[in-house]
């Protein structure tokens, strides 16, 4: 039965990732031909605020109402979280927020899958189960990585699920990529990532490259946090705050002179895996850009923004320890999200998944060490409240 239901989830989460990754493109391509829209990212802050503000209340904690009902079996996720989050995340994306998707795609196919169990009225140990399979067919079906969203599904509320909903978040994740494929939508190539050995001198390497990586995350972690609980202690009105949000993310753009940390920034992400004059300071831009967007308020994830910062940072740390910096990037891309979300096992899968299979084993060595090293942080605080 429940892995009937994975499949039904799988469709509707890859469905809705490709109306989503379309809708995306569109937003992109709109602004990067017409950068004049970035001027107008504090006035969207101000409608986008008011709107969630009025209507948004009961979904007001994303990603983390989605933990926190998995692990406390709590009340219905309002099925409006879907079109909000997917509208206020595409809007983000075409004024410039510099913001992601795993969370916008992780946030409809919770929200999708909790409606179809109260439909059905499923017990609540299945409605578990099912919800995290609605996790792991939003983020397999809108990365293209159909294991590590399985994994990531039931990884990502840290072993408080049991493994027997590992089926029907495996069947959710192939089916919404297949799904999401089967539609039209195509996704990001990376480079495949040459054969490297592992020898003592590298593996002394990759654990200064881990040190690195988890001060990155904590960082990130660190000032994304402050700025949200700064910005709701001093300014009560979430226009407000993401009007001032957006005004800062303007003038950051005017100041720096470029559009590469709007958005997305995929391209900024490929070229980390070839282009040894990448700027050195790249990473660190990013990370002020995203933490100033997240943390006003504005929709999206932190997936591909830390996908940004851990291949940049990752290039640079290549260059200076003598590493392939297509691997650097790789391992970098992958880690950084691994220890800012607590999933090092799924994201080391995605490593894979993308990169090929010669980026075991140092992504796995690293991702884990950058995972302990980062301490008791994580973008999903839900992940780390007692229970």
């Amino acid at each position: 039965m429940t892995a009937a239901l994975g499949a039904l989830i799988g469709v509707l989460c890859g469905a809705a990732s490709a109306l989503f990754l379309v809708l995306l493109d569109h937003a992109t391509a709109l602004r990067s031909s017409q950068a004049l829209i970035v001027y107008l990212l504090p006035l969207a802050g101000l409608v986008l605020g008011w709107i969630y503000e009025r209507y948004g209340a009961p979904i007001k904690g994303g990603t983390n109402l989605v933990i926190d009902t998995i692990l406390g079996d709590g009340p219905q996720i309002p099925v409006r979280m879907a079109s909000m989050v997917l509208a206020g995340t595409v809007l983000t994306h075409l004024f410039g927020g510099s913001a992601g998707r795993e969370g916008t795609a992780v946030q409809i196919g919770a929200s999708l899958t909790d409606w179809v169990s109260h439909r059905i009225r499923l017990s609540p140990p299945v409605r578990r189960q099912l919800i995290a399979a609605g996790v792991a067919g939003g983020f397999g079906s809108v990365f293209g990585t159909p294991f590590a969203g399985a994994v990531f599904g039931l990884e990502v509320v840290r072993g408080r699920i049991e493994y027997r909903a590992l089926l029907p978040a495996l069947v959710a994740s192939v089916i919404g990529d297949l799904t999401t494929r089967a539609l039209g939508v195509d996704h990001t190539h990376y480079p495949v990532v040459a054969y490297v050995g592992l020898t003592p001198l590298l593996f002394v390497k990759w654990l200064v490259f881990a040190v690195a990586i988890a001060i990155a995350s904590a960082t990130f972690i660190e000032l994304t946090h402050f700025i949200k609980k700064r910005g709701e202690a001093r300014v009560r009105r979430l226009p407000v705050r993401m009007f001032i949000g957006g005004l800062v993310v303007v003038a950051l753009w005017q100041l720096v002179g470029s559009s590469d940390y709007l958005g997305l920034g995929i391209p900024t992400i490929l070229r980390a895996f070839e282009d040894p004059t990448l700027p050195p300071y790249a990473f660190a831009l990013k990370i002020l850009f995203t933490a100033i967007t997240i943390g006003a308020g504005f929709l999206g994830g932190e997936v591909t923004p830390l996908f940004f910062v851990g291949a940049t940072l990752g290039s640079v740390l290549a260059r200076m320890l003598d590493i392939p910096i297509e691997l650097g990037a790789g391992v970098g891309l992958a880690a950084l999200f691994a220890a800012a979300s607590k999933t090092p096992i799924a994201l080391s899968i995605m490593a894979v998944e993308l990169l090929g299979v010669h980026v075991l084993p140092h992504v796995v060595f690293v991702s884990i060490a950058a995972y302990l090293l980062s301490g008791k942080r994580s973008i999903y605080p839900a992940q780390l409240a007692p229970k």
